[in-house]
């Protein structure tokens, strides 16, 4: 049985590794390759790196934070949106160095090398480091190395190649994300620009799984608890969206977790509001079963969906 508990974000001034306080973001000076009046479209040239550990901090009972720095100090690294994601390499050679990708046929191939896709939750442009949360899944690879991780580790990463910047043009937000997507969901809310009305629905174990979140935005936060359910096997956070008011169409809904759980969002979206197809984007960042996902969704229409809206 699920639970539904909801807060207020409080703005409390912290310096430590995961601060209350919302931080500054900087955006680097790349330049987009589409401009659009509410978004834009970023494509950089991809450079593998050596990460090593500078520290980690146990954010919640399923998020463990790891702080890096890189071999090449984030030489031109991009610092844009909230959809910015690299790849790590789990891989280590007979002397135990990181295993990076190698070029064939003038592009990077990643084939035969273990490796996960992560959100950049965060990157300081002046102490150049980079901040990456991992969900505790004690099963998988990544989750498994995050347990251990300690300075002086060191991962082979790839990325980011690409980014999806939505421009501060919307009256209102919601932003939608189950743990794997929740970096991403306080990477939005740390830089939503002050006075924003904004709505998050996360869906997470328990209390016990809770982050802080900070923001400048006004921002509720509507926290989902599946209890004893397995991430990924209930339409929970489907759901707690489909019960929002849609009723101004002058906002962005953003939604991202399980695959096929949040399918339904997206005919949703299209055919039981009016929100354009501008205003929303639902990513699936992980799928059941499915060991290093791509974050592409197949398929568009539900039977829960069958008509338009009126």
């Amino acid at each position: 049985m699920s639970m539904l508990a909801q807060e207020t974000v409080t703005r409390v001034e912290d310096q430590t590794l995961a601060p209350v306080a919302p931080r500054t973001a900087v955006r680097s000076d790349h330049l987009p390759q589409r401009d659009g009046l509410r978004s834009a479209t970023f494509h950089f040239a991809t450079r593998p790196r050596i990460l090593t550990v500078v520290s980690t901090h146990r954010l919640s009972a399923d998020l463990m934070r790891v702080r890096f720095r890189a071999d090449d100090d984030f030489a031109d690294f991009p610092s844009i949106s909230p959809d910015e994601h690299l790849k790590l390499f789990f891989d280590t050679d007979e002397d135990g160095e990181p295993v990076l990708p190698t070029i064939v046929d003038g592009r990077y191939s990643i084939r035969g090398l273990t490796h996960r896709d992560f959100t950049i939750r965060w990157f300081d442009d002046r102490t150049r480091l980079l901040d990456i949360d991992f969900v505790l899944h004690t099963h998988g690879v990544a989750g498994h190395w995050a347990l251990g991780a300690a300075p002086g580790d060191r991962l082979g990463s790839l990325g980011p190649r690409s980014t999806y910047l939505v421009k501060s043009t919307f009256d209102w937000y919601v932003l939608a994300a189950d743990e794997t997507a929740l970096p991403a969901l306080a990477r939005w809310a740390e830089t939503l620009p002050a006075g924003t009305r904004a709505t998050a629905y996360i869906e997470v174990t328990s209390a016990d799984s809770q982050i802080s979140l900070p923001t400048r935005a006004d921002l509720t936060v509507h926290w989902l608890h599946r209890g004893e359910a397995q991430p990924g096997s209930t339409t929970l956070l489907a759901d707690a969206v489909m019960e929002h008011d849609f009723s101004d169409p002058n906002g962005y809904v953003w939604a991202a977790g399980e695959a096929m759980s949040i399918k339904s969002l997206r005919c949703f979206l299209t055919f039981r509001t009016r929100l354009g197809r501008d205003n929303w984007t639902v990513d699936g960042y992980w799928r059941r079963g499915e060991a290093a996902f791509d974050r592409t969704m197949h398929g568009r229409y539900c039977p829960q969906c069958a008509t338009p809206a009126p």
